[in-house]
């Protein structure tokens, strides 16, 4: 599937979108199909160069959009996103929290550091960049968060107690807010993948993939585009009357 055949979906054109940790794999794709259906987007890095390489690459794909640093663990940084986009007259509609990170190890094994740098990541960085964003979001009367969790955060996996906690907390996150917010016009859901290819799985060897298609139904991972598309769907027009799910997109897995 390629995005630019998706057609047109009402609602995306003209809005503003962020995307948290745009700069590879199922973010990139999200800006990218985004982008296509008309909307600027805002992709974050938490690097300069990585930041350039967004902007490049919306670029190179005719998009309107920048990409810029942030750092979701940091309440400065996100501060200072939202008051140069403030600036630029660029208030986030659409929100993607996408950036996320893993620190695998066995809970006895696990040191305290990899427990917090996960949990502060993937799931109090939304408290940081939801609560930024909701204020221009209310002003607009209107908009669209979506959350991307993972299959984990459902059935566990040995070795990431840490990641499974962070998925799990930020579905009960979407719900809640979901309830807080829909008077004011805005959707909060959450996208739970499961195994998709990306240039992390791109590094694990064939015999592990076939392992990993073993256990899917549909026999094959996922691709990146499939969850584009998915956050396409719940940002657009055909999507505002569905708030507080979770859209589970793994073949069957779960």
């Amino acid at each position: 599937m390629d995005l630019s055949e998706l057609g047109v979906w009402p609602g995306i054109s003209g809005q503003v979108s962020l995307v948290t940790g745009a700069s590879r794999g199922i973010g990139k794709a999200i800006a990218q199909g985004l982008g296509l259906q008309g909307s600027y987007v805002i992709g974050t890095a938490t690097t300069s160069s990585g930041a350039e390489n967004i902007s490049k690459h919306l670029n190179d794909c005719c998009i309107e959009g920048q990409g810029m640093v942030l750092d979701v663990n940091d309440s400065q940084s996100v501060e200072s996103l939202f008051s140069q986009l403030a600036q630029q007259e660029k208030t986030p509609t659409i929100l993607v929290n996408n950036a996320g990170i893993t620190r695998d190890n066995l809970l006895l094994r696990m040191k305290e550091e990899e427990w917090e740098e996960v949990l502060s990541t993937n799931l109090s960085s939304l408290y940081r960049v939801c609560k930024a964003s909701l204020r221009g979001m209310i002003k607009n009367r209107g908009g669209r968060i979506i959350n991307i969790t993972s299959v984990v955060g459902l059935i566990g996996n040995p070795g990431q107690s840490n990641y499974a906690a962070a998925k799990a907390g930020m579905i009960g996150f979407g719900r809640s807010l979901a309830k807080e917010v829909a008077s004011r016009n805005i959707t909060v859901n959450s996208i739970a993948p499961g195994y998709i290819e990306t240039d992390m799985t791109a590094e694990i060897s064939e015999s592990q993939k076939e392992a990993l298609s073993v256990q899917i139904p549909s026999g094959r991972l996922g691709k990146d585009v499939d969850i584009a598309a998915a956050v396409i769907f719940l940002a657009s027009d055909a999507g505002g009357y569905i708030t507080g799910e979770t859209l589970n997109i793994n073949g069957g897995l779960a």
